[in-house]
C-alpha cells in the first residue's frame, strides 16, 4: 500500500526534524480503507492510559500522545494491532480493513521497534497453536523451542536499525523473562493439562535456570510482563502458604505478604490492587488498613483505601445500623428494619445466581431451626434484579427456606446494600435488640465461630 502523505505532513516533519529531549510527545496517524469504526482506541499495556482517536470520513485519523513510553494497543474496529511509543516517535499506519493483517503497513519514525514487536508476536503465534501442542512436548524439546525463540528474537534485534539502545537493553532482558516464565508455565500445570498427564512433577533441572533470577527490579516490572507474571505468582505462593496453614484471615494474607515485597514501586502495585478486592472480604478491615497504610507510599491508592476505610468505619462495631425501609416480603407486605427492633437480627444478604450462598443454605437453615424462638430473628435480603423477581419467589418455595425473606429494593444498588460497602455475597451482618452493629462482617452459618458469638451474646 502506497504510503499516504496526510494533511498533518507539516507537523510530520517538525516533530521529525527536532530534538527527542525537547519533544513530550509521539505522533500517531493512518489510514484505513473500507473501515466502519468513527473512532480507534489507544490503550497502553498496562492500562495506564487510554485514548479515543477520532476518525475522519476518508479513514483518516492523526493525534498528539502525551503518555509514557511503552507498548500500546491500537484497536481499529474489530481489529487491533500492537505499536510501540516513544517521545518523538512519529508512528503511520495504513491497512484495509477488510484484509487488515495482510495490508497493514507501519512506518515513519520509530517504526522499526513495532515493526520488531509485530515480527516477534507473529513469531510467538505460530508456536503456540491452539491445541497448544508445545506443552506437551518432553521438557528437553519443549525447552530447545523456546530457546530457540529467544536466539531468534535477539539476533533480529541485533540486526534491525534504528531501535533504540535503551529498548534493546530491556527488551534482550525481557526474552529471557519470557523464556524463563514459559518453564514456570509449563512446569505449573501446562504441561500437566495439555499433555494429560495428571501427575506430573518437574525435574530438578528442568527449572534450575530460575534460580537466582532478580524479582525486585522495579524496571522490569513495568517493561516485561513476563517478569509481572513470575513476580506476581512468587508472592502468589506464599500467600497460599499462609492459606494452607489457616495461620490468618483470609482477607489479611495478601496485603500481608505484600507489604514484605522490597521495592517499593513494586509493593505500592501489587498491594493497591489487591487491596481494592481484599478489603471488602476482610473482618479485621482496621488491621488491614494499618498493615496497608505501613506498606504504601502511593498517595492515590492511599486515598483510595482510606476512603473505604472510612466507610467501613461508619458500620463498625458499636455503630447504629444503617436502615430499610419497605423492602417487599415473600410472604406478603412490606418490611422496614426498624420493624425488627427487640432481638437480635442475624442478616443475609444472598441471591438466587450466587453458589457460595446457596451452598450456605442447609447451615442457615439448621441454625434457624436450633435457634428458633430464642431472642434472635434471621433475615435473609435477595439482591437479585427485578427481572429474576420470580425466580426468588420460586426458589424460597422450593429450597423450603426459614427466617424473613425480603427482596432489596434496587439490587446491589440498594441504599442498605451500599451502606454497609456489599460489593460480593454471601455476606452476613449481626445487629443487637438495641438496632447496633455487632459486626457489619458476622462469621457464616458454616464456620463454628457464628456459634461461639451467639453463646458469647447469650443469645
Amino acid at each position: 500500500m502506497k504510503k499516504t502523505v496526510f494533511s498533518f505532513g507539516l507537523a510530520l516533519s517538525l516533530i521529525a526534524c527536532s530534538n527527542n529531549a525537547s519533544v513530550d510527545y509521539a505522533l500517531v496517524t493512518g489510514k484505513i480503507d473500507n473501515l466502519e469504526a468513527k473512532e480507534v482506541t489507544l490503550i497502553k499495556s498496562d492500562q495506564s492510559f487510554k485514548k479515543e482517536i477520532t476518525i475522519e470520513s476518508n479513514g483518516v485519523f492523526a493525534d498528539t500522545i502525551k503518555a509514557a513510553s511503552g507498548l500500546y494497543e491500537l484497536i481499529i474496529g474489530k481489529n487491533r494491532t500492537n505499536i510501540y511509543l516513544d517521545k518523538g516517535n512519529v508512528i503511520n499506519l495504513t491497512a484495509d480493513a477488510k484484509a487488515f493483517n495482510s495490508s497493514l503497513d507501519i512506518f515513519g519514525k520509530g517504526a522499526e521497534t513495532t515493526n520488531y514487536i509485530l515480527f516477534k508476536n507473529k513469531k510467538e503465534a505460530a508456536l503456540k497453536t491452539k491445541d497448544r501442542a508445545v506443552y506437551k512436548l518432553e521438557e528437553p524439546d519443549f525447552k530447545v523451542k523456546f530457546k530457540q525463540i529467544e536466539n531468534d528474537l535477539n539476533t533480529r534485534l541485533d540486526t534491525t536499525q534504528g531501535i533504540t539502545p535503551d529498548f534493546k537493553t530491556l527488551e534482550k532482558r525481557n526474552l529471557n523473562y519470557e523464556y524463563l516464565n514459559e518453564l514456570e508455565r509449563y512446569a505449573g500445570g501446562y504441561h500437566r493439562q495439555w499433555a494429560r498427564k495428571k501427575g506430573y512433577k518437574p525435574s530438578e533441572e528442568f527449572l534450575a535456570e530460575l534460580e537466582g533470577v532478580d524479582l525486585d527490579n522495579a524496571v522490569d516490572f513495568y517493561f516485561s510482563s513476563a517478569y509481572r507474571e513470575m513476580v506476581n505468582r512468587h508472592y502468589t505462593k506464599q500467600i497460599n502458604v499462609l492459606h494452607r496453614e489457616d495461620s490468618l484471615e483470609y482477607g489479611l494474607r495478601g496485603v500481608t505478604v505484600y507489604a514484605t515485597v522490597p521495592n517499593q514501586l513494586i509493593r505500592n502495585e501489587l498491594i493497591s490492587k489487591k487491596a481494592e478486592y481484599d478489603i471488602y472480604q476482610t473482618v479485621d478491615f482496621q488491621e488491614f488498613y494499618r498493615i496497608f497504610m505501613n506498606a504504601s507510599t502511593n498517595e492515590e491508592n492511599n486515598a483510595k483505601i482510606t476512603k473505604i476505610y472510612n466507610d467501613f468505619m461508619r458500620v463498625n462495631k458499636g455503630q447504629p445500623s444503617p436502615k430499610f425501609i419497605n423492602y417487599e416480603k415473600h410472604s406478603g407486605g412490606t418490611l422496614s428494619l426498624d420493624d425488627l427492633k427487640g432481638k437480635y437480627i442475624y442478616i443475609d444478604v444472598w441471591a438466587t445466581w450466587c453458589g457460595p450462598c446457596i451452598k450456605e443454605l442447609p447451615d442457615l437453615q439448621r441454625i434457624e431451626k436450633d435457634y428458633h424462638g430464642k431472642n434472635i430473628t434471621f433475615l435473609s435480603i435477595s439482591v437479585d434484579i427485578s427481572k429474576d423477581h420470580d425466580k426468588w419467589k420460586d426458589m424460597v418455595v422450593d429450597k423450603k427456606l426459614g427466617g424473613i425473606q425480603i427482596l432489596a429494593d434496587k439490587d446491589f444498588n440498594s441504599q442498605f446494600i451500599l451502606d454497609y460497602n456489599i460489593k460480593s455475597i454471601p455476606r452476613f451482618i449481626l445487629i443487637d435488640p438495641n438496632g447496633v452493629i455487632v459486626s457489619q462482617n458476622a462469621p457464616k452459618p458454616s464456620d463454628p465461630e457464628l456459634i461461639n458469638l451467639f453463646n458469647e451474646l447469650n443469645i
